[in-house]
C-alpha cells in the first residue's frame, strides 16, 4: 500500500472522528447555554460551571472543524493573482503553499505541547480540570491540519479553471 492510500485512509477515520467531535461539541454547547438560560430567567438560578463547559465545546469545536474546511477548500482564500497563472503554475504554487502551511501546523502543533505541559498544573475554577483542556484540541487540529497539508502537497486537488 501507497504512503499516499495509507495517508488517505488515515485522514479518513480522523476526518470522521472529528465530524463526530464537533456535532457533538455544538449540541454540548446549545444544551449547555440554553439550561443556562432557562437557570437564570426562570428559576432565578445558574450552574457554576456552564460558562466554562460551554467555553471548553466551544475551542474544541472551533479548532477540530478547521481540518475539515482545509479538506474541503472551503477557507477564506485570496486568489486575485493567482487565478491569472496557467494551471499548471497555480498547481505547483497550491502543492507549495500547502507544503509551507503544513510547516506552520507544525510549528503550532509544538508550541502547543509544550504550553498544554506548562499550564498542566493550573486548574479551572468552578470544574477540577486542568487548563491544558484548552490546547488538547489546538494540538489535535494542528496535526489533523498538517496531515490535510501534507496530502495536498503530495496529491493537489484539481485546479478549477
Amino acid at each position: 500500500m501507497s504512503a499516499d492510500r495509507i495517508l488517505t485512509a488515515i485522514l479518513t477515520r480522523a476526518d470522521k472522528g472529528a465530524r463526530l467531535l464537533v456535532m457533538t461539541g455544538a449540541a454540548a454547547m446549545v444544551g449547555v447555554v440554553s439550561a443556562q438560560v432557562v437557570m437564570r430567567y426562570v428559576f432565578n438560578g445558574s450552574f457554576d460551571w456552564a460558562d466554562e463547559v460551554s467555553r471548553i465545546a466551544f475551542v474544541w469545536t472551533m479548532f477540530l472543524a478547521i481540518p475539515l474546511g482545509i479538506r474541503d477548500g472551503t477557507h477564506v482564500g485570496i486568489d486575485l493573482l493567482v487565478k491569472r497563472f496557467p494551471a499548471h503554475v497555480q498547481q505547483m504554487l497550491a502543492r507549495v503553499m500547502s507544503g509551507l502551511a503544513a510547516g506552520m501546523m507544525g510549528v503550532v502543533l509544538w508550541t502547543s505541547v509544550v504550553v498544554a505541559a506548562s499550564t498542566w498544573s493550573e486548574r479551572l475554577g468552578a470544574i477540577d480540570l486542568t487548563s491544558s483542556v484548552f490546547f488538547f484540541p489546538v494540538i489535535l487540529g494542528a496535526l489533523h491540519c498538517a496531515l490535510h497539508l501534507v496530502h495536498l502537497t503530495l496529491v493537489p486537488a484539481e485546479i478549477q479553471p
